[in-house]
């Protein structure tokens, strides 16, 4: 979830009967009542943004599967976390790991970014001891979007649910596609295939949401955000489309509202260490969901869900599921097929 990083303000204004129209417009929404995510398809178990780890959190039972966008240089979406090649768990045609990040995927063509295999972890790379659970499923190519699509439909997997970040950093803008060019390019894919209503959009980069907000109303979108102390996104106003924290007396929940202005279907999705009881409530307040990510052991999820979070996204589904179980909570059902 992490977004890489190796290569005008608005005034919240309170408007009699918006938060009845908000409640009425997410109902329409088909979503499950708590929004148990896969991230990147559970990489704790099977290899990161593949179709192999898509179809076991399918077939284990997901309301969602979280995933990474970025574009070839044939104008395909492919899911991929970085936007370069990855050495962690990326080899070559003659089975050589790559030794650094590159070449970037936006240069180049669909067959040559599946021509590689991302099928295991490098367990020469520090990236690959974080996972030591992960099964390697030799063989596995970048997808693109349009086949995870075609997977869940082949499965009859109707109920699933998609989250997919648009992965480009304000700071390296020539990494990938402007916004409005990523945007649009993902946004045929999306509208092509029928889903406009089971996608969910994220980024940290939140001139991607703004733009969706105009493009496809439909489209629900999810304001990423985290506070860490080598990397805090909520006070550079390059992440977040030029909202400026303090005008918002420091509260994040508000600056989303902001940004989101009248649209629906808004989520907040901060890193879990930046979640309280108090901003959860504030933010449910304003009329957002609140999905933290990426929460992998049981008592941060035991805790999360004291919070009264509205989903939570995990490398291990299986270990939220448990969770979810022994609190009695309804789980999604996986599919058959």
């Amino acid at each position: 979830m992490r977004p890489f990083n190796s290569f005008g303000s608005c005034r919240l204004t309170s408007i009699p009967g918006l938060a009845l129209a908000l409640s009425l417009a997410l109902t329409m929404i088909p979503v499950h009542a708590f929004d148990m995510q896969s991230h990147r398809g559970g990489r704790g178990l099977l290899p990161e943004n593949t179709l192999a780890a898509f179809e076991n959190a399918m077939r284990m039972g997901t309301t969602t599967i979280e995933l990474d966008i970025a574009i070839t240089a044939d104008g395909i979406p492919v899911v991929s976390h970085d936007p370069a090649l990855n050495p962690a768990y990326t080899r070559d045609g003659s089975g050589q790991w790559l030794t650094r990040h590159e070449p970037l995927i936006k240069n180049m063509t669909l067959a040559e970014v599946q021509s590689y295999d991302i099928g295991r972890l490098n367990p020469s790379h520090p990236y690959g001891r974080e996972f030591p659970e992960q099964q390697p499923r030799d063989g596995q190519r970048i997808p693109t979007l349009a086949e995870v699509f075609k997977l869940a439909n082949d499965m009859g997997a109707k109920d699933l649910h998609f989250d997919m970040e648009t992965k480009i950093n304000p700071h390296y803008p020539h990494n990938t596609l402007a916004p409005e060019a990523f945007v649009k390019v993902v946004l045929k894919v999306i509208r092509d295939a029928g889903m406009t209503r089971r996608v969910m959009v994220q980024s940290f980069d939140w001139r991607t949401l703004e733009l969706l907000h105009t493009l496809e109303p439909d489209i629900r979108t999810m304001y990423l955000t985290v506070e860490w102390d080598d990397f805090n996104t909520v006070r550079d106003t390059a992440w977040t489309a030029g909202h400026r924290i303090q005008q918002f007396n420091g509260s994040v929940p508000r600056m989303v509202r902001a940004s989101a202005g009248n649209a629906h279907g808004i989520i907040w999705a901060p890193n879990f260490k930046n979640l309280t009881p108090d901003l959860t409530k504030e933010a449910q307040s304003l009329g957002l969901k609140v999905i933290p990510w990426t929460v992998n052991e049981k008592p941060q999820m035991e805790r999360l869900l004291g919070f009264g979070v509205d989903g939570i996204i995990s490398d291990y589904p299986d270990r939220l599921r448990e969770v979810m179980s022994g609190r009695g909570m309804a789980l999604p059902l996986g599919v058959q097929k």
